[in-house]
């Protein structure tokens, strides 16, 4: 049942795996829900059942690995941040650093958040309101997630203007469609992230402040943390911080304008909040696709893993199954259940799940409650070219 054709090269070339890739995963999944396939650099499976890609995700023997070779010299600078992130970390020492930077992102803690979310959207809002256009992404999805993630770390507000930038070369180093140019850039972004939270952090060994990093250095007068983690913590937030938060963001207003009766809806009932935030992320995961390594010889229907080859999870591939989700195509705001994935499941569950859900369903609600016939600007949109992640390059509205 292992069958390569399908997922090949020319699969990832495909304008169309960026444009709309569902009817694309919709094909493989009718194939198989497992299978072989030579489409990114190290061949491996490929993921797009629900059932498999939830079985996999929850199973320690599959693990995550940093996505450049640990001999690499020219790229020496992401290898060594990304082999100190959570994000990459397994067993003990994911344990340990996760419970190190949980207590930022606690139900108790973001409940602090949200008059400062809430006023900082509705600001967002007054800034552009009298233009009658904007670009949701670089006028209103992106300061709002800068803005939070600076507060959260201890960053100067007079600083965020540099997150965007960052956060969008480290993105592209770590998908799958990374080239070698990407890589110098990425590496490059790197040093002058490394720079910029080694001053940073060095002011708040001389003065603390009730801000994520100080608590971490806090962490480490008990020898739980080195300075090297210390830094990759701060990175990693900056990356997954706004690329999560901009492209829930987006990939929702989009949706919601592209389902009328799903805005009216939302409109009339702003209580669907809660579950309208869930459906878009079901609908269109802004993280498409995890890697993982066998550990093990693993068993999985009626496939033999082996040890050391690759698993490509497509999330938002088992966020349409058909086996799982009813319609799984058409927007439901209404859903339930909807035990998507796209914040993985298991021990690895993104740690910031509530606090990109809690920007989302904050963020939103002003939109589409002050600004009247909200509307698209154009029908042609571009789409930036991962297929990791699900995220637009700009997404021009207009209203009034």
């Amino acid at each position: 049942m292992a069958n390569d054709v399908l997922v090949s090269p020319a699969m990832l070339a495909s304008p169309q795996l960026i444009e709309n890739p569902y009817p694309i995963y919709d094909e493989l999944r009718s194939q198989s829900p497992i299978m072989k396939g030579t489409a990114l650099k190290q061949p491996g499976w490929y993921v797009t059942g629900y059932e498999e890609a939830a079985m996999i995700l929850k199973d320690p023997r599959f693990e995550n690995r940093i996505p450049l070779p640990q001999t690499t010299k020219k790229f020496a600078q992401l290898k060594n941040v990304q082999n100190d992130m959570l994000l990459f970390k397994n067993d003990q020492d994911h344990r340990r650093l996760r419970l190190l930077m949980s207590p930022f992102f606690t139900p108790a803690a973001l409940n602090d958040l949200c008059p400062y979310i809430e006023k900082t959207a509705h600001d967002l809002v007054d800034d552009v309101y009298n233009q009658k256009r904007m670009d949701i992404i670089a006028d209103f999805a992106f300061p709002l997630a800068s803005l939070i993630i600076a507060k959260i770390i201890g960053i100067p507000a007079e600083d965020r203007w540099q997150f965007r930038g960052w956060a969008i070369s480290l993105i592209e180093s770590i998908d799958f469609t990374r080239s070698r140019k990407t890589l110098l850039h990425g590496n490059e972004t790197m040093k002058g992230l490394i720079d910029y939270f080694n001053t940073l952090i060095q002011k708040r060994r001389q003065s603390p402040e009730n801000d994520f990093i100080s608590q971490l250095l806090e962490a480490q007068q008990n020898d739980q943390l080195s300075n090297e983690e210390i830094l990759s913590a701060c990175i990693l937030l900056v990356i997954a911080g706004h690329e999560t938060t901009v492209n829930l963001i987006s990939n929702s207003v989009l949706a919601l304008l592209r389902n009328r009766e799903q805005l009216q809806l939302l409109k009339k009932q702003p209580s669907l909040m809660e579950s309208a935030v869930e459906e878009f992320l079901r609908y269109e995961s802004p993280t498409q696709m995890v890697a993982r390594v066998a550990g093990d010889d693993i068993h999985i229907n009626n496939v033999c893993i082996e040890q050391g080859e690759q698993v490509y999870i497509l999330i938002g591939a088992a966020n349409r199954d058909s086996a799982k989700f009813a319609h799984p195509n058409v927007l439901d705001i209404t859903r339930n259940p909807n035990p998507h994935l796209a914040f993985g499941i298991g021990s690895h569950f993104c740690i910031g799940a509530m606090l990109a859900k809690l920007e989302a369903k904050m963020a939103i609600l002003p939109l589409i409650q002050r600004l009247e016939h909200l509307q698209l600007e154009t029908q042609h949109l571009q789409w930036r070219n991962l297929v990791g992640f699900r995220a637009l390059d700009q997404l021009m509205v207009r209203w009034g």
